[in-house]
């Protein structure tokens, strides 16, 4: 059979060109006899072969791509880690794993004069950022799910209904993959967030929220990008930030309703989104669906997020509050265990405004879902905590911890030394209170005095009606009758 010069394939097993292969399995023999370099050239896309057949595997694989839901998890993880990879993710090195471990250790040991809560006795793991992904997915997956859901669906209905009449007859039996569009995309720049958070953390809990349950975990490489440029020997870099992380391990496994609390009110939030489809309907004019590249700016843009709600903004205050806790007590645990550190008060400071601001890839994450998990009052929060120890002791500090209804709250943030005596004013009250309740209940009130002959007759002895009148009053009638009846 003859070669035909416009067959992509062109009767022999030379590797194809990504775009034209792509045209030409999506719109068959319309497609031969189009140029790929010009499309691609008025589409204005790239024009590097490499970078052009990076970005047609992207876009292959989102219409391609299957997922049991809205959104593509599969295709977030891929991307996550494709990120991650991008600019050298060296493998963790033996020499590595023992110096996180030996930190880790040492960490432990330092933490146990200064809190309440035991030590673990926890593997100290030295991860990779693919490695910081695979153990951290599934929790972004339960904090992002709800929220990527329902923008998943509308962007896939803003995308249908502005895609042109001819095209959408063109692509005729793969509505289906239009179906999926909303939902890959979601999934692919979620999988950007998480893989661009890979080069910014340094634990497993750099963000407050455990990530990876019952772990404690340090990036080499990121803990290594961390202490560039701050004249501190890595050694002392490694330790403090071991300490941070078995601080925050201990918190969340001595204290086993926090993880919950802090992913249910995430999770309450993401409940009570609300998406505005005149908005997206309004930007999806602007979109051409043809190009990736629009909608993932889109999408990075936070164009697509809800307007907070007033349970939504609840829920956030909430949210900031505990994280703020959370850091403080650990900001406190890591100063107080670090105290013969010489370089401390420094590393403590550059946490400190680190967490407190967010990194480039925090904001990115932030403007895709909605969601800002850091502290803004970490400092108040710290504050709080050296107040109760100083008031309570150690013992007494970490005892706040036994229940939700016993942390304080952002209005204590405001005024952390008055917070002990507002607890004592409160808890006093309460016992009041629950004194005279038991009282009540034990029978302890004064009862009147029975005259012989009463009490045990019962009201036939009096010889009257039950509705006459006693010479007692009424409530002393009706402790006599409920004392006949027991």
């Amino acid at each position: 059979m003859p070669s035909n010069p416009s067959d992509p394939t062109n009767g022999d097993d030379t590797p194809k060109d990504p775009l034209s292969e792509m045209l030409a399995r999506l719109l068959g023999e319309n497609a031969y006899g189009i140029d790929p370099q010009e499309l691609a050239k008025a589409a204005g896309l790239p024009s590097d072969p490499q970078a052009m057949a990076m970005m047609m595997q992207q876009v292959q694989a989102m219409f391609a791509s299957q997922s049991d839901g809205p959104v593509n998890w599969k295709l977030a993880h891929e991307q996550a880690r494709r990120v991650a990879a991008a600019d050298n993710d060296p493998t963790v090195s033996t020499q590595q794993r023992r110096e996180v471990d030996e930190a880790l250790k040492l960490a432990e040991l330092w933490l146990d004069p200064v809190t309440d809560f035991p030590s673990m006795g926890m593997l100290g793991r030295a991860w990779s950022r693919a490695e910081w992904v695979d153990a951290t997915m599934d929790t972004w997956k339960r904090l992002t799910e709800p929220v990527a859901n329902s923008i998943a669906v509308a962007l896939s209905q803003a995308l249908t209904e502005q895609m042109p009449e001819e095209m959408k007859s063109m692509m005729g039996g793969a509505a289906s993959m239009l179906q999926n569009m909303g939902g890959a995309m979601f999934g692919m720049q979620l999988g950007q967030a998480v893989g661009a958070l890979s080069k910014d953390v340094v634990s497993a809990t750099d963000i407050g929220v455990p990530l990876a349950d019952g772990v404690m975990a340090l990036l080499p490489a990121n803990v290594a990008a961390f202490g560039e440029g701050l004249d501190i020997p890595d050694q002392e870099v490694r330790l403090f930030l071991a300490v941070r992380e078995a601080a925050h391990a201990r918190l969340f496994t001595h204290v086993p309703w926090l993880a919950g609390h802090l992913l249910g009110t995430i999770e309450s939030y993401a409940r009570g989104i609300h998406i505005d489809m005149s908005k997206i309907e309004d930007v999806a004019r602007d979109i051409d669906p043809s190009n990736p590249e629009s909608l993932q700016s889109a999408l990075s843009q936070g164009v697509f997020m809800p307007e907070s709600t007033p349970a939504q903004a609840a829920a956030l205050s909430r949210l900031e509050t505990t994280l703020a806790l959370v850091e403080g007590w650990v900001d406190e645990l890591s100063a107080a265990a670090t105290a013969n550190l010489p370089s401390s008060a420094a590393l403590r400071e550059m946490v400190r405004r680190r967490r407190a601001t967010g990194g480039p890839a925090e904001n990115a994450f932030a403007s895709l879902v909605g969601l800002e998990l850091r502290p803004r009052r970490l400092r108040d929060a710290a504050v709080l905590w050296a107040h109760l120890a100083e008031d309570r002791g150690i013992e007494g500090r970490d005892a706040v911890w036994q229940h939700p209804d016993l942390l304080p709250t952002a209005e204590d943030l405001d005024d952390p030394a008055g917070f002990s005596s507002r607890r004592r004013l409160m808890e006093s009250s309460d016992s009041d209170v629950d004194a005279a309740l038991t009282k009540l209940l034990d029978g302890g009130f004064d009862a009147p005095t029975e005259q012989p002959g009463e009490g045990d007759s019962g009201p036939e002895t009096d010889g009257g009606s039950p509705n006459e009148p006693n010479d007692d009053d009424d409530e002393t009638g009706t402790q006599r009758g409920t004392g006949n009846g027991s």
